[in-house]
C-alpha cells in the first residue's frame, strides 16, 4: 500500500476519533461540564442557580452539605453525597447553592457536572482533575440505573477507586430520585432468579452505601411551600398581597397534584412575567 493510501487512511481515522481536548486552565472559570468524543471540559461562565437562602424546608441537608464542602475545600477529609428523595425539592439546586456559598467565603472550589451516560469516561477524567492542584466537587445529577444497565459499574472508580484510588482533591455529589440508585422490582428480580439471591443483589444495592452521606429530601409541607414563594417575592421584589398570593398559590400547586420547590419556583416565575418583574 502506498504511502499516500496509508496518509488518507490515518487522516480519516483521526477524523472519526479525534485526539482527546486539552485540559483546560481551571483558572479560566469555577465550573465546568465533561464532554466526551473528544474528551473536554468546557468552561461554564454562568452557573444556573438560586440562592442557599432561598431554598426552604431542607435545613439539615443545606447545613450538612455545607459542613461538608467546607470541609473539603479546606483540605480536609470529607465525604462523597448522595442527595436523593422527593422530585423537585432543591436537590440539585442544594449542590449548585453550596459552591457558590463556599466559593462566597473565600475558598477555591470547582464543580465539574458529568452526565450519567457519560459514566463510562470516569476514569479518564479523574486523571484530568488529578493532575490539577485544584479541587473538585464532582456532580452527577438524576443518577439512576435500569435493568440491565452496567455504568454503575464505572462509577465504584470514583466511589472508591480501583489500585490509585479516589484522587484526595476529587469529591462526588449525586442526587437521585431513588435511595439505592435502581427500581426496586430489579432488585427484587435479581433475588428471585439468583442461585444465590444475597450474593446477586449486594453488588449493585451495596452502590449507594459506598457515600458517606445519604441526605434524604422529602415532600415538603403547604406552609414550607408558600414560605418558598414569600421568599422568592422578597428576594426579587414582586410585591403581592398575602390573600392573592395564598389563592393563587394554592390552586397552581392544585393543578399539578404536587407540592414542591420546584412548584412554588414555577407558580412564582409566572407571577414575575405578570407583574413585569425580570428575573
Amino acid at each position: 500500500m502506498s504511502d499516500d493510501a496509508l496518509n488518507r487512511i490515518a487522516a480519516a481515522l483521526e477524523r472519526m476519533a479525534p485526539a482527546p481536548g486539552a485540559a483546560p486552565g481551571f483558572t479560566a472559570a469555577q465550573a465546568f461540564v465533561w464532554h466526551i468524543d473528544p474528551d473536554r471540559l468546557e468552561p461554564v461562565t454562568k452557573v444556573n442557580r438560586v440562592e442557599l437562602p432561598l431554598l426552604i424546608g431542607i435545613d439539615r441537608s443545606r447545613d450538612t452539605l455545607l459542613a461538608n464542602t467546607v470541609q473539603f475545600a479546606r483540605g480536609l477529609p470529607a465525604n462523597n453525597a448522595l442527595l436523593w428523595g422527593a422530585r423537585g425539592m432543591g436537590k440539585s439546586s442544594l449542590v449548585k447553592a453550596v459552591h457558590a456559598e463556599v466559593q462566597a467565603q473565600g475558598l477555591d472550589l470547582k464543580i465539574v457536572e458529568v452526565q450519567r451516560e457519560d459514566l463510562p469516561s470516569i476514569g479518564r477524567l479523574l486523571n484530568i482533575l488529578r493532575a490539577s492542584k485544584a479541587r473538585f466537587v464532582l456532580f452527577c445529577d438524576d443518577l439512576s440505573f435500569s435493568h440491565d444497565d452496567q455504568h454503575y459499574k464505572s462509577l465504584k472508580a470514583v466511589l472508591d477507586g480501583g489500585i490509585e484510588g479516589r484522587p484526595e482533591n476529587v469529591v462526588f455529589y449525586a442526587t437521585s430520585n431513588r435511595r439505592h440508585l435502581m427500581p426496586r422490582d430489579m432488585i427484587e428480580n435479581e433475588r428471585g432468579s439468583a442461585i444465590n439471591p444475597s450474593e446477586a443483589t449486594e453488588e449493585k444495592v451495596s452502590l449507594s452505601d459506598r457515600f458517606g452521606l445519604w441526605l434524604g429530601f422529602h415532600p415538603c409541607s403547604q406552609d414550607e411551600y408558600l414560605d418558598m414563594i414569600r421568599g422568592y417575592c422578597a428576594a426579587y421584589g414582586v410585591g403581592i398581597d398575602e390573600e392573592t398570593l395564598w389563592a393563587e398559590a394554592i390552586e397552581w400547586q392544585a393543578t399539578r397534584g404536587a407540592r414542591s420547590g420546584r412548584v412554588a419556583w414555577q407558580y412564582f416565575t409566572d407571577l414575575a412575567g405578570r407583574r413585569g418583574v425580570r428575573l
